[in-house]
């Protein structure tokens, strides 16, 4: 019997993956602190998993990013090393770790890029901590596989939005924070930077999907995990406000905020190669969903 053990499990992704492996553990931060060795020894402990899927990680908007670059880096390291040494210990057979596109260089000389892209240069400043501790945790993985013998591996998705993020300015994706925004204006919106950076949005549970698929199907490849379509920031927020029957309002844009990345779109070519009929949620028909739960569910809670 395969038992499954999600960190993460009370997250975005995570919940997606209690509606499709209702079978699997699920642990949250409320459950066990990763940073901390001894409780990370307890948690393997006690539900001896042949699989582990590690989406557990500290992440926050830019600006957070910014502010507490020591955080990001120390506590997601810390996590991210615990889990993956007792995994090992424990003779965990397949260990799935999540990356993040962030983690890709700042600029390359081509675009999409390829997973064989990811060390090429330095990650973007503006999400540099947590870019580095995601890279690391990547080459952890690559090492218990070369060392170890083992058949581990890692998923690089891109930036994420579903029904189940947090709704905040400053702890949300970008899409999801976009969403309370345009249901709250009455004739327009206020987005920082000048619009003009380009960013690739995956509905969060299409990760979910991927994730049980590879461990079906046996897929030990690390692989990026991202729709085709590459907009730019205005782009998606237009998306939005049509999405959401909102295409009177107007974008007010603060060029004063950082943009962060220019462009980090990468390629899931390798993905389709092994699940050739998969199909990504588009981005319109995913922001209209989450929209309805957010007004539906959310709405009240979060004025």
């Amino acid at each position: 019997m395969n038992k499954i053990l999600v960190t993460g499990g009370s997250g975005l992704v995570g919940k997606y993956l209690q509606e499709l492996m209702p079978n699997a553990h699920f642990v949250s931060s409320k459950d066990f602190d990763l940073t901390k060795e001894k409780e990370v020894k307890t948690l393997f402990n006690k539900y001896h998993p042949n699989t582990v899927i590690h989406l557990a990680a500290k992440v926050a908007g830019i600006q957070t990013n910014i502010a507490f670059p020591t955080e990001y880096l120390e506590e997601n390291i810390l996590m991210n090393t615990f889990m993956l040494k007792y995994a090992h210990l424990n003779d965990v057979e397949r260990f799935i770790g999540m990356i993040s596109t962030c983690a890709y260089p700042d600029k390359v000389d081509h675009y999409p890029m390829e997973e064989t892209d990811l060390l090429n240069g330095p990650p973007s400043v503006t999400n540099l901590s947590y870019a580095y501790a995601k890279r690391i945790m990547a080459i952890q993985i690559e090492n218990y596989n070369k060392q170890y013998g083992k058949y581990w591996n890692y998923l690089i998705p891109c930036n994420l939005y579903g029904e189940y993020d947090e709704f905040d300015e400053f702890k949300s994706h970008m899409v999801s924070a976009l969403i309370k925004k345009i249901y709250e204006a009455d004739d327009s919106i206020n987005l920082l930077g000048s619009g003009k950076p380009f960013r690739q949005f995956m509905y969060a549970k299409d990760l979910a999907r991927v994730i049980k698929i590879i461990i079906d199907k046996d897929i030990y490849n690390s692989l990026n995990v991202s729709p085709p379509e590459n907009f730019t920031i205005s782009d998606i927020a237009k998306i939005g406000i049509k999405a959401c029957d909102k295409e009177y309002l107007e974008i007010n844009w603060d060029s004063s905020k950082p943009d962060g990345q220019f462009r980090k779109d990468v390629t899931s070519k390798n993905l389709m190669n092994v699940l050739p009929e998969f199909t990504f949620t588009s981005l319109e028909e995913g922001i209209r969903w989450t929209y309805t739960y957010y007004k539906q569910n959310l709405a009240g809670e979060n004025k």
